[in-house]
Formats: C-alpha cells, sequence, structure tokens
C-alpha cells in the first residue's frame, strides 16, 4: 500500500511547481518575441519600478490548469495580470503589471477579480497605486463571443474603485505597449501617466478596427506618444522603460499617501535664505522680449528638486512639483516664450488639473505670473477658450490649500485675474518689473485718446507725450501705494519669500 505524507511536503511541491508555471509567464517564445520588440516582461517591469527586493506578489496560483484523466495537474496557464505590494522610495504602494505575452493583455485571458482586487487593495489600505499597462484589457475578441453563446450590455467590473482610488490615493499609469479600449481608459484614469516614446500606444480602437472608417494608420501614427503627449490624454513621454519608471518614482516622491496625510518632508541642505544676483536682470526691460521662466524656477525651487509635468500641451503654463525648504508644492507658471504666456483652452484645462491636483492631496500652490490674458482671435473662440478659463478660474476660486503668487511681469484681463482667489489673504508681490490692468495700455491709447491725436498739430509727438505720462501712472510702485499689490521685492530675494510662505503653510498644516 503506499504510504501516506505525514506533513503537507505534497500540496507545498505543488504549489512550487505552479509558481514555476506562473514566472514562465506566456511561455519562452512568447518572452521571446516581447524582448525582441525592445519591451521588458511584466515581471522585470515590476522590478524595475519597485524598491529592491519588496515586492510581495499577490496571487500568484492564479491561472488556468490543464490536467491528466486522473485529475494531475500537467500544466498551469499564468494569469495576465500581475500584481502585489511593494515599495517606492521606502513606502508601500500596489503595483501591476500587465502580462502582454499572456493574449496579448486581453481580458478574456484575465482573471477580473485579480485587477479588482489589486484597486481594492490601494482603496482600502489607502496606499498610492501603479498600474503598468500593456493590452487591451476591455472585453475580449469576437470571437470569444460565438465561445460564449450570447452578447452583454457593456459594463465594466471593478471601474467604481478606479473612481474611488482617483478621490483618495496618488494613481500613477505607466503605458508601455499598445493600450486600446479599457487599456487605454486605465491610462487615462490616474492623477500622473507616462508613454515611452515608439514603445507605446493609446488608442479607443485599434487601427484594424478603424479600417473600415477609410482611415489607414499604423498604431504610432494612430495614438503614439506624438499624439498623446500633446493633447493632454497623457501626461509625459518618457524614453525609455527605465525613464518611465523613474518618472512615477519621483512623482509619487511629492505626494501623501493618501488623501489626508502629512506631505512628505525631505531634508534639504538648500539654504531657504539663498539670494541669486541673475534674477536681477533675467526679465528684459522690454516687455515684448521673453526670458525663460523655467530658469527662475530652477532658481527659487530647491536645488534639483523640479519636477515638470505635461510640458508638450498646454504650452503657456508651465506645471511642476517642487520642493521648498524641503516641502512639496505645486508650482504654476507662465512662459512667456509660448504666445508670450497667454492662455489658450488647454493651457487652461492643464492649469486646472494642476490645482485639482494640489487641492486633492493638499500641497500648497505658487504660481509665478506673466499672463497677458486669454488668447484671441478666430481659433481661439472655436477652442471654446474662454469656458475652459471659466472653468479654470472656478477651480482656483474653489482651492482651499495656501497659496502664493509672484508677478514677475504681465497680469492683464480675466486670465491676469486667475492668478489666485482675490478674496483670501494675498499671499503676493511683485517683481519692479510688474505690469498689470485690464488691459494692456499701448493697445488702447490711440482709442482712448483719438480726439486729442486728432486736434493736435503734431499727433506722434502728442502720442510720445501721452504715453510718457501713462508710463509714469502704469508704475508698479503707484498700484503698491494703493496697497492694491502687497509688496515689491527684489528678484534676488524671491526664494525667501517662498521658503517663508512653505513654513507657514506648513504651521496651517
Amino acid at each position: 500500500m503506499p504510504k501516506h505524507p505525514t506533513d503537507w511536503s505534497p500540496e507545498l511541491d505543488q504549489k512550487t511547481q505552479r509558481e514555476a508555471f506562473a514566472e514562465d509567464m506566456g511561455g519562452a517564445d512568447k518572452v521571446a518575441r516581447q524582448k525582441g520588440r525592445g519591451k521588458l516582461t511584466a515581471r522585470d517591469r515590476i522590478d524595475g519600478i519597485l524598491d529592491d527586493s519588496s515586492f510581495r506578489e499577490i496571487g500568484k496560483l492564479a491561472g488556468s490548469g490543464t490536467y491528466d484523466e486522473d485529475g494531475k495537474l500537467i500544466h498551469s496557464a499564468a494569469s495576465n495580470f500581475i500584481y502585489g505590494q511593494g515599495a517606492v522610495g521606502g513606502r508601500p504602494v500596489v503595483a501591476s503589471a500587465d502580462d502582454f505575452t499572456v493574449r496579448g493583455g486581453a481580458s478574456d485571458a484575465a482573471i477580473y477579480r485579480k485587477f479588482i482586487h489589486a484597486e481594492k487593495m490601494a482603496s482600502e489600505f489607502g496606499i498610492p497605486l501603479i498600474r503598468m499597462i500593456d493590452g487591451t484589457g476591455g472585453g475580449g475578441s469576437v470571437k470569444s463571443l460565438e465561445q460564449m453563446g450570447y452578447t452583454y450590455v457593456p459594463e465594466v467590473p471593478g471601474f467604481e474603485v478606479i473612481v474611488e482610488n482617483l478621490q483618495t490615493v496618488p494613481v500613477v499609469a505607466l503605458a508601455l505597449g499598445p493600450c486600446a479600449g479599457l487599456g487605454a481608459a486605465r491610462v487615462v484614469a490616474s492623477h500622473y501617466s507616462v508613454m515611452v516614446k515608439g514603445l507605446s500606444q493609446v488608442f479607443t480602437a485599434g487601427p484594424a478596427i478603424v479600417a473600415p472608417l477609410g482611415e489607414s494608420h499604423d498604431k504610432e501614427g494612430l495614438g503614439g506618444s506624438e499624439i498623446h503627449t500633446r493633447n493632454g490624454v497623457v501626461d509625459d513621454e518618457a524614453v525609455s522603460e527605465t525613464d518611465a519608471f523613474a518618472r512615477a518614482r519621483a512623482f509619487l516622491s511629492f505626494l501623501p499617501s493618501r488623501v489626508g496625510d502629512p506631505l512628505p518632508y525631505v531634508k534639504s541642505s538648500d539654504d531657504p535664505s539663498r539670494t541669486d544676483d541673475s534674477l536681477l536682470s533675467i526679465v528684459p526691460r522690454d516687455k515684448y522680449q521673453a526670458y525663460s521662466m523655467r530658469t527662475i524656477l530652477r532658481s527659487v525651487m530647491d536645488e534639483g528638486s523640479v519636477f515638470e509635468i505635461g510640458r508638450k500641451w498646454g504650452r503657456a503654463a508651465i506645471t511642476a512639483l517642487a520642493r521648498l525648504d524641503g516641502w512639496p508644492v505645486a508650482v504654476i507658471a507662465s512662459d512667456p516664450s509660448f504666445l508670450g504666456g497667454s492662455w489658450t483652452a488647454d493651457t487652461a484645462q492643464k492649469v486646472k488639473r494642476h490645482v485639482d491636483l494640489a487641492q486633492q492631496f493638499g500641497l500648497p500652490i505658487v504660481h509665478l505670473v506673466d499672463n497677458p490674458g486669454f488668447m484671441i482671435g478666430l481659433e481661439a473662440e472655436k477652442a471654446a477658450t474662454i469656458r475652459r478659463g471659466v472653468e479654470t478660474m472656478t477651480a482656483i476660486y474653489t482651492a482651499s490649500v495656501p497659496w502664493a503668487s509672484v508677478i514677475i511681469r504681465k497680469a492683464y484681463g480675466v486670465a491676469g485675474a486667475a492668478m489666485s482667489d482675490h478674496t483670501r489673504y494675498q499671499y503676493r508681490a511683485a517683481w519692479p518689473s510688474g505690469d498689470w490692468g485690464s488691459l494692456p495700455i499701448d493697445g488702447g491709447v490711440e482709442v482712448a485718446y483719438q480726439s486729442e491725436l486728432v486736434a493736435s498739430d503734431d499727433p506722434a509727438a502728442e502720442l510720445a507725450a501721452i504715453k510718457a505720462r501713462l508710463a509714469e501712472v502704469s508704475s508698479p510702485f503707484r498700484t503698491a501705494e494703493r496697497y492694491a499689490v502687497e509688496d515689491i521685492i527684489d528678484p534676488r530675494e524671491t526664494r525667501p519669500f517662498l521658503t517663508n510662505f512653505v513654513k507657514l503653510a506648513m504651521i496651517r498644516r
């Protein structure tokens, strides 16, 4: 008679065998094909984004087993969704990765409960979620409908948890291959998203599906990063998967693990009272000449801390995370090198998204202002610029996080008024280059003084005299006399001005 084991070693041997099958993913050929495309495997990606040796996989045994006639396991095909607990910068996160080597990441090869549980783990434990997406993740192929024997009314299992996570914990999404349908939606349903140039594509439906519309595209032409980093669908473009991992880790380093938690402080060796003589001359006296706002940002924030988000879209505004004396802040800064800093519709949307992020996670906001107003003209009207601008102003006026503004140069019209909520206490200062009003004086002189100019024997001289008088009136010091701007500071003192702000903001928290 066969001997019965006295312990559970045979079962543990089976566990080891099943885990080995899971490690094989889609098999040697599929793994080789994945790497041949210049892509990492799902397991490589998990290891690449997390702290060393921090991953604890959950659901590794899930898959599809094959058994002999006696019920003995022959093989277990892995699930195409891998997730578990890990750490980024020593803080717990939930990390997940689609495995394209198993049926191209399609949902009809997935186990939905794993996907939903990954989302629920982040939600219920209040820890950040990282999604690495490579595949469709949608409702399966048309062929699967015949196998099922019926069609179904569409729904997205677990989407309610995706929505909850967007309201409670930081969510990062990395597009690391073709992401269609629900896969594309999972990229967008995040606080920060990245595509890899030439490697990842995002689309509602791929080239074969749109072909009957008479459109012929390859994947890159339909949904590559050149498209989606310029329209705001995704935030940033990475040059490699490793670069994408670094960007995701950097983003998370600025945010608390969940809404309401303390902001992550990093001790800084950068003197909070440091001044920079180069700022005294960085803004040209010619008000129509551009300068580098990014140079100002790098100067006033902690050294090496500026992390820009969405550089390729909404380009009239720079949005970034940075640190002041070790504390994280959200930064909005005009970019006078693009359209003079005029807000377009997509610029307004970009600013609103950043304000919403700061409000949700409690980040103080620093706004460096050089805004000549909303973009004007037919194309601006077609783009609904004023509607998008008002939506952004609404976000600004409903934000309650600490807010500091520095007027670097221009602040005109309704868009200029969006520098802050004027009904709150204004922690605000201007540089001596400040230039503001309801509309630029230069553009309205001839209209406002038309009768005087017509009556003058020398209209050109009269116009020059009028402009000289108005130049005196428009001095920022005249505004400061009336306390209509709170202070005018030496540009070199901008960093101390802002580090004092963040010190007050942290007392408030």
